[in-house]
């Protein structure tokens, strides 16, 4: 799987894992040149709480478009050191 913004690869592996049809790509599988923290955070009733970076190519900001759970809860185990994304960001 590649995630993909303006042309640009920002993470690619054929290990994600898929919880709500999303792609949970491993954090080192992941270009962290294109992330920049954000001060978001949501809550996820059985993940725990979410926290987002902005990816940035090329000095284009596609603000909170990817999110992990740095503590998940234990149902959503599987997903501990993975990093998914949106908000016009392709997963193919």
């Amino acid at each position: 799987m590649k995630a993909t913004w303006n042309d640009v690869v920002i993470a690619e592996s054929d290990d994600t894992v898929v919880v709500e049809g999303n792609h949970y790509f491993p954090s080192d599988s992941v270009n962290n040149e294109y992330l920049q923290p954000s001060g978001s955070h949501t809550i996820c009733p059985w993940k725990g709480e979410a926290s987002y970076y902005d990816v940035v190519v090329n000095g284009e900001i596609n603000g909170d478009a990817a999110w992990y759970y740095p503590d998940p809860k234990p149902a959503a185990a599987e997903i501990k050191n993975r990093i998914a994304f949106w908000h016009g960001v392709t997963v193919s």
